[in-house]
This record gives structure tokens, sequence and C-alpha cells, in this order.
């Protein structure tokens, strides 16, 4: 049986539940990454027995899946958009946002399948903004698709967002420190290619780079939709 699924033990003196669980599993990861989460350390912010959360809890993954189950929570809009290109693209920016106001949740995008409640409605509003448009497989391959792109371009900005932190260095302060040895390399003549996006490439924020790449993945997604039948043509 899931850990949805299960039941709770009744309330003992000090009052648990898996939702206070989570919250401070939660916190812990927020404050320190996932290698700060342990049932012990999650039992010592409650204040209650680390035995006691087996009664709600019996593995660590489990205490994951419903970490990440709560992020999926603040993915999901209040209200759907009824064109699909606006409706996926919104919950890959509301991906982008509650994963960077987490971090760790970087760290579990990407893997099995996740089957809380709350990542289940993210997925069937991904699969519902396409239905009528494309063939189930099609509608697929396509949810796919953003996914992955959402998924390495939010790794690919949280490990900048890590690497600042661990040496203080910002992007500017890193690219001053390499420009350096950077410009001897190019002007050996052996990276032409380099050279040109380095001198004349336009260097933009983390957050444009995400919207112009989910807009091309979205137009590549388009080229594989049927469109709608016209309206004479609708039931």
């Amino acid at each position: 049986m899931s850990v949805w699924d299960r039941p709770e033990p009744p309330n003992r003196p000090v009052p648990l539940d898996r939702e206070r669980i989570v919250a401070a599993a939660v916190a812990l990861a927020d404050e320190g990454g996932l290698e700060e989460v342990s049932l012990r350390k999650v039992a010592a912010r409650l204040d209650a027995g680390p035995m006691r959360l087996y009664g709600f809890i019996s593995t660590k993954q489990e205490l994951l899946d419903l970490m990440l189950d709560e992020v999926y929570a603040e993915i999901l809009p209040e209200e759907r958009s009824g064109d699909w290109r606006e409706a996926l693209s919104v919950l890959a920016h509301r991906t982008r946002a509650a994963a960077l106001r987490h971090e760790w949740p970087a760290d579990l995008l990407g893997g099995r399948a996740a089957l809380g409640p709350n990542a289940l409605a993210v997925g069937e509003a991904s699969l519902a903004a396409l239905d009528g448009r494309a063939g189930i497989d099609t509608a697929l391959r396509a949810v796919e698709t953003v996914n992955a792109y959402v998924t390495g371009a939010i790794r690919r900005e949280i490990a900048h967002v890590r690497a600042e932190r661990a040496t203080g260095m910002s992007k500017h302060d890193w690219q001053r420190d390499s420009g350096p040895r950077l410009t001897r390399m190019l002007d050996t003549g052996r990276f032409p290619a380099l050279a040109k996006a380095v001198y004349d490439g336009t260097d933009v924020d983390a957050e444009t780079s995400f919207a112009t790449g989910l807009d091309w993945v979205l137009d590549a997604v388009a080229a594989k939709l049927t469109p709608p039948p016209p309206p004479s043509q609708q039931a």
C-alpha cells in the first residue's frame, strides 16, 4: 500500500501527522539540501521520537516522495488555459519558479515517475492541454520532450546558483577571473566558433534563456500537432 493510501495512526501527546512531517522535512531541505533530511532530524524538529515517524512513513524514500509531491502542489495553476501552448508554458515556468524557491527538487526531477496526487494532477494538466490536437502517443512524446527540456534547464541553472554560493563568485566575477585565460585560448585560432560566440554573441539572463529555449521546444511540438477541425466540422 502506498504512503498516500495508508491510514495515519492516532495522535499521541505530541500531535503528529504526515502534513507536519512533510513540512518539517521541506524546511530542512530548503535550509541545507536533501543531505540534511533524515527521519531523525525531522523528528527532532518536531520534538518527537524518531520511532514515531515510522507510524506515518516507512522509509526515507517515502518521505522524499511526499516532499516532492508537496512542491508539485505549487506548480499546478488555479486556472487552466484553453490554449495548449500557453498551458504548457505556464506549467514549465511554474516548475522553474518552484525549483528555484526550493533548489532540492532539481535533484529529484527526471527520475522515476512521481505518483503523488499533485504530481498526477500536473501530468493530467499537461496531457489535457493537448487533448484533441494529437493522438495519445504524440501527446506523450510532446510532454516528455517539454519535461526533458525543463528538467535539464532547471538543473543547469541551479548548478550555477550552487556554484556561485560555494565559491562566493558571481557569474560576472567568474567571467572576469577566467577571462584572461579564455582570451589566450581563443587567440590561438583553434576555436573560431567559440570565439565568435564570445565576442559577438548576446549574453542573456537565466530567465530569458529559459523562456527562449522553451519557445523553441514548443515550436517543435506545434509542428507535430494535428490542427483542430474547423468549427463547421466540430460536433
